[in-house]
């Protein structure tokens, strides 16, 4: 069952939310979808580099991009058992 909701209190007043039952909570709300509907067009689709002024803001987008596989402090459910 589930009820759709626009409500003035998020910070987006557009922003859905659509209610559901939670086993043992009763009913909660949670967010709908939130990404803009269509697809993206565009010469500038997928051109990350062009978007990042430095070399040091495109070497920071890497590193950070890269910490998922290579990186030793990792936090909560991203934790791997074993190194990669």
């Amino acid at each position: 069952m589930e009820k759709e909701v626009t409500k003035g209190k998020t910070p987006d007043p557009v922003m859905k939310v659509i209610k559901k039952k939670a086993p043992g909570r009763g009913e909660v709300e949670i967010l709908a979808e939130t990404y803009d509907p269509g697809k993206p067009e565009g010469e500038d689709v997928g051109r990350w580099r062009q978007k990042l002024e430095s070399r040091d803001e495109r070497l920071q987008y890497l590193k950070t991009g890269e910490r998922y596989w290579y990186s030793t402090d990792w936090f909560g459910s991203e934790k791997r058992k074993k190194p990669a």
